[in-house]
């Protein structure tokens, strides 16, 4: 789970927690789309990530999972007798794309999506991700896959992940929305790879479009995704509110707002909680609101603007 709504002392989002079904269980959940839960529940994914299999005949599966055989090979029962035209990743953490490979290996079928994890950060960014995902297609932003009955359209929604996609259903007109909008929690957002202003920038992009539901990477169905997202970046702005005033109050560190911020936290989620501090920091250091002794980092030392450095053009 998301460690800042935990947190938050108001919260207008109304987050739904309704489980999602038990793991294992394939769920017709519209007419093109079924629903399979792999076993890898946890404070960070929920009931666990949703594997979505679109189509019928011919299919597409989205966001395999993690590397657990028996997800895997449920998935594979899921599509028996029916041509899997592709594997499709919305992004590289662990918990999403492993089993593309295991799936293209079994079936032939070609891995398309996201980019790679483009290395940075050193090896504890890289723990998260799969770096051993090597799609046999990268689906620029606006490029779409078609099998039969079905269209998926990339859309670039980078913030959580710097390369992270979601996929547009325009026959349902649905979004796979993979982990940059969920409804049972607010987003992740962990620098290096992980991007506030990018983040925002993708909330933005999809508030104006007019999709009538999303499918999300972890819990259920979003059906006001328009209203959904205003108030994920209504949170967002709030979050961002409280870390100024923080720093105007003297605090300096990232461990004295964390600290302050998060007091109620859930010792498990307090990294996650430091690294979200560190990507509005780093935020409001480019925008001039915050700075600086050096680059943004989580031994950093904070005021208030103006900056005190050029920040560096992002890789």
């Amino acid at each position: 789970m998301d460690e800042e709504e935990r947190a938050a002392p108001k919260d207008d989002i109304a987050f739904d927690r309704t489980p999602t079904g038990p793991a294992g269980e394939v769920q017709q959940v519209s007419p093109l789309v079924r629903r399979l839960i792999a076993p890898n529940a946890g404070p960070f994914t929920f009931t666990g990530t949703c594997t979505y299999i679109v189509g019928r005949g011919q299919v597409a599966v989205i966001d395999p999972g993690p590397p657990d055989g028996e997800h895997i090979a449920r998935i594979l029962a899921a599509v028996q007798g029916e041509e899997l035209v592709c594997v499709m990743a919305t992004h590289t953490h662990r918990d999403h794309s492993p089993a593309a490979a295991v799936l293209r290996a079994a079936t032939g079928a070609k891995v398309i999506g996201c980019a790679p994890f483009a290395a940075r950060g050193g090896q504890e960014a890289a723990r998260a991700q799969d770096i051993d995902y090597a799609p046999d297609q990268v689906l620029a932003d606006g490029e779409s896959v078609r099998g039969d009955g079905f269209t998926l359209t990339a859309l670039a929604t980078p913030g959580h992940a710097s390369n992270h996609l979601a996929f547009a259903l325009p026959e349902e007109q649905a979004l796979f929305s993979g982990d940059h909008v969920m409804g049972w929690s607010t987003t992740v957002i962990a620098p290096p790879d992980g991007n506030m202003a990018a983040y925002m920038g993708s909330l933005e992009r999809l508030r104006v479009r007019t999709d009538l539901i999303y499918w999300p990477g972890h819990g259920g169905p979003i059906r006001e995704p328009q209203r959904f997202v205003r108030a994920l970046a209504s949170h967002r702005r709030y979050r961002e509110a409280l870390i100024l005033a923080r720093l105007n109050a003297g605090d300096r560190t990232l461990d004295s707002i964390v600290e302050r911020l998060y007091a109620r936290l859930d010792p498990r989620l307090r990294g996650a909680a430091a690294r979200s501090v560190l990507a509005h920091l780093e935020d409001l250091v480019e925008r001039g609101l915050a700075s600086c002794e050096g680059p943004p980092r989580l031994d950093g030392v904070f005021a208030p603007g103006p900056m005190k450095y050029a920040p560096q053009p992002r890789a």
